[in-house]
């Protein structure tokens, strides 16, 4: 009788959880698949138009613009996001003092909203009282257009993105450094090796798995990219930070044509899922 309550306690939470992901996750998908094939404004009844969403979704100018700011953002995302918390994961598992303090630190990003921090952002980047411009005057540099140039616009919401998120991903990898025997490393230290080649021969294949899973997190989470653009940039200057989900945003609330979102949200969703399956069958061959 005590084993049967057990499993039903256990079930009641797993029903819980299903209820959750099937209103907010599943259902979504199953909606946003039906509307891309769908004309309608959420009020009037639907009618079916098959594919002209996505042909619609296609002809639209920004179309190409929007995917090539993702595909480039998700590339200079890598740069940074990807290494620089690894690095810093790195740092802090050889330090012996201060340890849980500056892993306070590094995390505390992370525990601000979005909408905070991206706020914030916004004042570093303002021209005139801005933080940056502030400290480049000071060291007489020329001011820089942070969100107003194409040129450095993007690069801006990739420092924004990777301020954000870099907590999670240091304290995954660092739970993953200390998780590797410290006789590998005895042992490569007796061999002569230097801190490069431990890491590069011992840190690296004892993370590899982690790494290629954080790896495609990462390229998940910066493909769909959206609150950086929304809030500081609106998609400009010149179309140079739209994103998809950024042209999503104003299929269905600028232009009123939600059946349009929903078919660039079902080529987005294909690309992701294409990637995660190969990342996923590359994951398995490394276990084998």
């Amino acid at each position: 009788m005590g084993i049967l309550r057990r499993n039903l306690t256990a079930y009641g939470f797993l029903c819980a959880a299903l209820i959750c992901f099937t209103v907010f996750a599943w259902y979504p998908m199953v909606r946003e698949f039906i509307l891309s094939f769908q004309k309608t404004d959420l009020i009037n009844p639907p009618t079916w138009v098959g594919l002209d969403n996505f042909k619609s979704a296609v002809q639209d100018p920004a179309f190409g613009e929007a995917w090539l700011n993702t595909v480039e953002f998700t590339l200079l995302a890598l740069l940074c996001g990807y290494a620089v918390p690894f690095v810093v994961a790195l740092v802090l598992n050889e330090l012996r003092h201060a340890r849980a303090y500056l892993r306070f630190v590094v995390y505390l990003p992370v525990m601000l909203p979005p909408i905070v921090a991206v706020l914030l952002f916004r004042w570093f980047y303002d021209p005139g009282p801005g933080l940056f411009n502030q400290v480049l005057d000071f060291f007489h540099l020329p001011p820089l257009a942070w969100l107003d140039s194409s040129s450095t616009a993007l690069i801006s919401l990739v420092l924004v993105s990777t301020w954000m998120n870099m907590g999670s991903a240091t304290l995954i990898y660092l739970a993953a450094l200390q998780n590797i025997a410290p006789e590998l490393y005895e042992a490569a230290e007796l061999d002569g090796a230097g801190i490069f080649k431990r890491i590069r021969h011992v840190t690296i294949p004892q993370t590899r798995l982690i790494l290629l899973l954080m790896l495609m997190l990462q390229i998940v989470a910066t493909m769909q990219v959206f609150i950086e653009p929304y809030m500081l940039t609106g998609g400009g200057p010149e179309n140079a930070t739209v994103s998809v989900a950024y042209l999503m945003y104003q299929f269905a609330f600028s232009q009123m044509n939600y059946g349009q979102a929903g078919a660039l949200g079902m080529m987005l969703m294909l690309v992701l899922l294409v990637f995660a399956a190969f990342q996923l069958r590359t994951t398995r061959e490394d276990k084998a």
